[in-house]
């Protein structure tokens, strides 16, 4: 089953995509993650999330050979260091991002989080990508209830196409008010670690679930993550097996004694909890 989101500018993305953090840190297992994403492309997990933070441009490395002579068929997405969003910095280390992942264009570029140079610095950095042409979206990460409110109010600020941020059963604090926020602005979530890096307990409800349906436990929670339609999942897999098993998520419709066992594992925020960070 294809799952999609929509995302402001009417583009639909799949819902769920490949993480690359902690990959390329070891030159050995290079051409295994490399090999893991072509398959996830191959099975539709076309959307790939990376950044210059990870392995200090190896992952964008990794991505770049998984994708050479198939970058139409991957929706790229990569993150700009804070120290390096002033508007000149933006320009340099997307240049030094495109060059590692071998390609002209990023198609949705994000502020991993916020840092000291203003939000609207950031903008027009980004606007002017845009205009060159170097970038086609753009968007922001880790960015709380407070932060995009002042950047919804900053000029251009609207055009934010993402906010990712940390996202899964144990961490359900921006359910209370980002992300009634990012609806009210039509822009979609991307939730990073949504298994919490194979932390998540696979006994007790989401154990329950898995063996009710037949499944495994982390499938439950990709699928409990992509259930509302507008947030998009980005697990990385180092392998090609876990990919695949991350993939058949897809096919996964929870139901809602399915949920409500969810709900009571891991009760929803009943007041305002600041945005958690790995």
């Amino acid at each position: 089953m294809t799952k999609t989101v929509t995302l402001p500018n009417g583009e639909t993305v799949p819902a769920l995509g490949q993480g690359t953090w902690y990959m390329g840190e070891r030159s050995t297992t290079r051409a295994t993650e490399a090999k893991a994403l072509q398959r996830g492309i191959d099975l539709g997990l076309t959307l790939i999330d990376t950044a210059e933070m990870y392995a200090d441009g190896g992952a964008e490395e990794v991505v770049g050979e998984a994708i050479t002579g198939r970058r139409d068929e991957v929706f790229l997405v990569s993150k700009v260091y804070p120290h390096n969003a002033s508007r000149a910095g933006v320009a340099a280390a997307c240049e030094r991002s495109l060059k590692r992942m071998k390609t002209d264009v990023i198609d949705l570029y994000l502020l991993h989080w916020r840092g000291n140079h203003p939000l609207s610095e950031t903008v027009a950095g980004f606007e002017a990508l845009q205009k060159a042409g170097k970038i086609r979206l753009w968007g922001v990460s880790n960015l709380d209830t407070d932060d995009m409110e002042e950047l919804l109010a900053t000029k251009g600020g609207a055009a934010c196409a993402a906010n990712q941020v940390l996202y899964n059963p144990s961490r359900r604090g921006p359910e209370f008010d980002l992300f009634p926020e990012l609806r009210s602005a039509h822009i979609p979530v991307m939730a990073y670690s949504p298994i919490e890096q194979a932390r998540l307990p696979r006994g007790g409800a989401l154990g329950a679930v898995a063996k009710k349906h037949g499944v495994d436990p982390f499938q439950v929670a990709l699928a409990w993550v992509m259930r509302s339609g507008d947030v998009i999942a980005i697990p990385k897999a180092s392998r090609i097996e876990h990919v695949e098993m991350n993939a058949a998520a897809r096919d996964l419709v929870l139901d809602a004694e399915d949920l409500a066992a969810i709900d009571k594992a891991f009760p929803p925020p009943r007041r305002k909890v600041g945005l958690e960070m790995l």
